[in-house]
């Protein structure tokens, strides 16, 4: 009885297990439509990706950057219109009503091949990284940044899953328990 019991906490672990491991889809295994990292304004598409290849060479972000210091950001024009307009692209400290001090601007207007890029060394905070195509209407596009900051709702997305499991199997070893505990007594 007592393996029955392992193999039954062993199975709701890999369990969880699989349960977390689809809550936390990584950036890039997502279509472009549900990408969270995809703006859309009428038609005309723009991806991000940040990377910090000091601290995690494989891993792609996009508006929650885990580390300061040194990120690589790519912007990719994924509507050819907006290939062929100017681009301006600016990081503001502070997000929604709370903006203050512009950090970095940045103007594109040689971008052929879809891709501006380049880096920014941000403190610990939030900032919003602004994207504006200067074409007739103009299209503003926005990123809000958390750098270094705990996302607690991610985090409690991640372990309900776990805490779940837990406690089933603690109420079904509780139920067996006592169920065999009353077959003894007979």
């Amino acid at each position: 009885m007592t393996g029955r019991i392992i193999k039954t906490w062993i199975s709701a672990v890999v369990l969880a297990t699989a349960l977390q491991s689809g809550f936390a889809t990584a950036h890039g295994k997502v279509n472009l439509e549900a990408d969270v990292c995809v703006r859309n304004i009428s038609g005309s598409m723009v991806h991000l990706s940040t990377y910090q290849p000091q601290h995690d060479p494989e891993a792609e972000y996009c508006t929650d950057i885990p580390k300061v210091g040194e990120t690589v950001w790519v912007l990719d024009l994924v509507d050819q219109a907006l290939r062929d307009m100017p681009i301006g692209i600016k990081i503001v400290k502070g997000s929604g009503q709370a903006l203050s001090e512009t950090v970095t601007t940045l103007y594109s207007t040689n971008h052929s091949d879809g891709i501006i890029k380049g880096e920014f060394n941000l403190d610990e905070g939030q900032y919003t990284l602004f994207v504006t195509g200067e074409g007739v209407p103009p299209l503003h596009y926005e990123y809000p940044l958390r750098i270094q900051m705990t996302n607690y709702q991610d985090m409690f997305a991640k372990v309900i899953p776990f805490a779940v499991t837990i406690l089933l199997l603690a109420l079904l070893t509780d139920k067996f328990m006592k169920r065999r505990k009353s077959q003894q007594q007979i």
